[in-house]
Formats: structure tokens, sequence, C-alpha cells
């Protein structure tokens, strides 16, 4: 079943928590884009925005770190609530000391990749990660067209994962909606992140259930099942 992680940057932030709340019962996670103006070119927000909402959401919370300094962010927001981190391999010298670091925390580490990054960088480390991002934009803003060229990374990444009996997630941020959904399900991705498709629409929940369906998923879940896949991550 193809995961919906709704990312918050497209969310009213004017009353983040009915965003949130209007979500809870059908997205499978909480994805929080955390950009410092300097590896993206935008700036969004900190740990407390994390922490704020943790008590109030019974769904897992991913950072997605779109910052130079990792490693000075890592244990604040994994201290503030998150179950899953994902780093950025262009950030860092030393991916295997981040994914350390990310699971001394208690959480599960993830690596993104820029679209143009190749997935060789990641041939000595993927045993030690539980979810790859290939991004489908250059990152840094919401709203941006899917990147089609992306797709056959996707598609050689899970057949890597296949190959190595690898248990991966592979999650795809960027430009996703109904069309785009199908596409990077098709080629092997097991989560999406959705914003401005989520988020900015009528009707939410009604849009992340459209998700799955697009991607032939059963979509039917309950707010335990959400808990019981949280008390997993922990």
């Amino acid at each position: 079943m193809v995961k919906i992680a709704a990312s918050i940057l497209a969310a009213d932030f004017s009353d983040l928590y009915e965003a949130v709340r209007k979500v809870e019962k059908a997205a499978d996670s909480l994805h929080f884009d955390i950009m410092d103006g300097h590896f993206v070119p935008n700036i969004t927000f900190g740990p407390d925005i994390v922490r704020s909402l943790r008590d109030k959401v019974g769904l897992p919370f991913e950072a997605h770190l779109m910052v130079d300094n990792p490693q000075e962010w890592i244990v604040p927001f994994a201290r503030a609530g998150c179950d899953l981190i994902t780093v950025h391999i262009e950030t860092s010298y030393h991916l295997d000391r981040l994914i350390t670091l990310i699971k001394k925390e208690g959480v599960k580490a993830g690596v993104a990749l820029n679209p143009s990054t190749s997935l060789g960088q990641l041939e000595h480390i993927l045993s030690r990660v539980d979810l790859v991002l290939p991004m489908t934009v250059n990152p840094g803003f919401g709203a941006q067209e899917f990147l089609s060229w992306v797709l056959p990374k996707i598609r050689t990444l899970r057949e890597i994962a296949r190959e190595k009996g690898l248990s991966l997630e592979i999650e795809v941020d960027g430009g996703i909606n109904q069309a785009t959904a199908k596409e990077a399900a098709t080629s092997g991705a097991t989560v999406l992140v959705a914003g401005t498709a989520v988020f900015n629409v009528n009707d939410p929940k009604e849009a992340v259930f459209e998700l799955k369906r697009s991607c032939g998923s059963l979509f039917s879940r309950e707010k335990e099942g959400v808990v019981q896949w949280r008390q997993r991550l922990d």
C-alpha cells in the first residue's frame, strides 16, 4: 500500500493545527520540510513547530532536513518528536556519521538525493537506512512541476533494494498530484509527499484518499492503525 506523507509546507499557518487535523485520519505521516536559506533558497521553521504539534497529533512525524549543517539539527528535531529524520547526501562528507547520530536518538534514518545526484553515492550506506528520498523537484519551494526524468532513478533504486533483499521505503517528494502519484508508485515509490495537492483544496482528507486511489491503493484506515504504526517506529 502506498502511503501519503502530508507536507505542512502547503498548510495554512494561521491555523496550523486545524489544517493538520483535517488530514490526520487520512494521511499516513506528517512531513516537515526544514529549510535554512543556505542549502536551499528558502526558510521554513524549526523544532518548536514540531514540538507544538506532537502531543496533539497521532501521526508519525518526519523531518526532511534541507540544511547545510544537519549534524546540528538532528538531535533537536528527534527530541521535538520526529519519528524519522532524512538528511541530504549533498550536505555531508560523513553520511555514515549522520546516520549513526540519527539512530542513536532512537528514530528512523532517511537519505535524500537532489534530482541530479547519482544513486552511486548510496552504494555502501543503503543497508543502514530505512528510507531513500529521490527528489522529483529541485528543493526549496513547494508547488513545483514534477521532474519525470527522475523516474528511472526510482525504478533503479527499487531494483537495487530488491536485489539486496532490503526492506527499503522509497519516498518521492515534489510535484505529487493524482497523475504523478501513479507514475511514482508504478516506478517503485512506497511513500509520496504531497503538499499543495492535499492542503490547497476544499477537502484535504478526501484529497489524500484520492491520491491513494490513483495509485490503486487500499485507502480505508482507522486512527488506531496510525498509532500502532507509530509504536512500531519507536
